[in-house]
């Protein structure tokens, strides 16, 4: 029985594995067939030749180039942002003593349980009375704190013994000192962690850039994906040569920094 079990199980997670990577895998092989292919019924699975034009048909047709530009920038900054506003606020979570430090801990709280499409209209009202609507300035600015992130770093440095910081006075540390010195280095794995997940969050936003761009010179890479999927009709192939010029990226990235990814989950889930 004990036998049976372990082959159910090896069983489901190979079929959960299928299911969640055939679209992938589809959307890869259906960017290098024709038309015909692509629309075919029953569906083709691969490509008798392979099309490697219509990657550069797709790229030919809308400005991808400036997307991918767009979208660097504004994820760059955004990851860039939160981690510097993450360490602060972690570092004061944990490291600091002040008056009202429970009743702010408990307002960060009640900040994750409201949903994310009530504030959103907030940040649009306020962005557009500050005249910042169509401008890199309003894609960022909404997106430099996170009060997750927050609690993830914070989970990580309640592991940290209190008295390194201690220590770091005593000898004359800075507060600033202490975080750039050793806080930093200690909470390595979990900035890692961190600001590739940020990134990718950035590279894949697709509700905020919609509301605050007008334009097809600041549209972001799901943005431009979109509205190529619509202007571009019922040619199949270049839309999946197109959704696979957006996330081959991604997958690289994740493909090299998984390890550590997984490195930063599993040590703060033992730490915490």
């Amino acid at each position: 029985m004990k036998h049976i079990g372990l082959a159910l199980r090896y069983v489901f997670i190979v079929a959960m594995a299928v299911i969640t990577l055939f679209p992938f895998v589809y959307m890869l092989s259906g960017s290098l067939m024709t038309y015909q292919e692509s629309t075919s019924i029953p569906p083709t699975l691969v490509p008798a030749h392979a099309q490697w034009g219509n990657f550069a048909e797709a790229m030919r047709q809308a400005p991808f180039a400036r997307y991918f530009v767009n979208t660097v920038l504004v994820a760059g900054a955004s990851t860039l942002g939160t981690m510097v506003t993450t360490v602060l606020a972690g570092f004061a979570l944990t490291c600091l003593d002040f008056r009202f430090k429970k009743a702010l801990m408990a307002c960060l709280v009640a900040l994750l349980m409201v949903p994310y499409e009530i504030v959103v209209f907030t940040n649009y009202s306020t962005i557009a009375d500050l005249g910042l609507l169509d401008t890199y300035p309003a894609l960022t600015l909404p997106s430099l704190a996170s009060v997750f992130y927050i609690f993830y770093l914070t989970q990580y440095l309640t592991a940290v013994p209190r008295t390194y910081y201690n220590a770091a006075k005593v000898q004359g540390c800075g507060d600033l000192e202490f975080i750039w010195r050793i806080m930093l280095p200690m909470c390595r794995p979990a900035l890692f962690t961190m600001g590739l997940l940020l990134f990718i969050g950035g590279w894949n936003n697709f509700l905020w850039p919609i509301l605050v761009t007008n334009t097809t010179d600041m549209r972001l890479i799901s943005n431009g994906l979109s509205a190529f999927a619509s202007e571009s009709g019922t040619a199949v192939q270049l839309q999946m040569a197109a959704s696979a010029i957006t996330i081959i990226p991604i997958l690289i990235l994740y493909a090299i920094f998984h390890k550590h990814i997984i490195e930063g989950v599993a040590q703060n889930g033992i730490k915490g």
